[in-house]
């Protein structure tokens, strides 16, 4: 059994070399809620030595919030800032001689995103410009995912570490019980998605979901135990 895992990396958290050994992919953020061509540079090497796939993560340009709030910004702004988010990122990628694996949202805009058909087609929109013809990182049944279905191939992603709600929103952070931290507890989850088809969501219903790739937040206190916990159980 083969669990693709994927973390969102390059944010500051000090544990990226510690993760990159239990991971297929990572989101590198690009500048928008974190990152500069340093981080960005030094991510993607690491990235390289580890054999590990490269995808731009960009987000709504929020520092102050790390992007984890919703704003209110004009098409125009928005659309620039994400190309050239992903422009920069790409920039690099070619500097260092990686090509580049996907395209991943980030936070708020990745939510916004899921939820409505118009933020979904502005990104898309936005990716176009880039000419970039790479996968995208979208949750099944998402708005994202519906409106790239024939113009971009989608990966579809499940979180690993983050309780569900019955219509498969994302519990928020505000939430006690949001976040998954027990690593048992993420493989259940993990398994059941990947071998069920389903999760038990916050409100204990059993609901159906499909996932490619399963992100496990790099800024998760105890993310290297859970990754290495998952990958014990990949031979299961």
């Amino acid at each position: 059994m083969d669990i693709n895992i994927n973390c969102d990396l390059g944010e500051g958290t000090g544990n990226d070399a510690a993760i990159m050994p239990f991971i297929s992919s990572c989101s590198i953020a690009c500048g928008g809620h974190f990152g500069d061509d340093h981080t960005m540079r030094q991510t993607v090497r690491l990235a390289k030595q580890n054999g590990v796939g490269c995808g731009a993560h960009p987000s709504y340009p929020d520092r102050a919030n790390f992007g984890r709030k919703p704003m209110a910004i004009p098409v125009a702004e928005l659309s620039h800032s994400l190309n050239q988010q992903i422009t920069d990122f790409h920039r690099i990628c070619l500097e260092e001689g990686v090509v580049l694996h996907h395209i991943k949202l980030h936070g708020a805009l990745y939510n916004q995103a899921a939820k409505d058909p118009q933020t979904a087609l502005i990104v898309l929109d936005a990716i176009d410009k880039t000419s970039l013809k790479v996968p995208i990182y979208a949750p099944w049944k998402s708005a994202l995912a519906k409106a790239a279905k024939g113009r971009y191939r989608i990966l579809f992603e499940a979180f690993a570490d983050r309780r569900y709600h019955t219509d498969l929103r994302l519990v928020s952070r505000s939430h006690p019980d949001a976040v998954i931290t027990d690593k048992e507890e993420v493989s259940r989850q993990v398994l059941s998605i990947l071998k069920k088809g389903q999760l038990t969501t916050i409100e204990g219903r059993i609901v159906p979901i499909k996932a490619d790739t399963f992100c496990v937040h790099g800024d998760q206190r105890n993310a290297v135990e859970i990754l290495r916990f998952l990958d014990g159980i990949r031979g299961i």
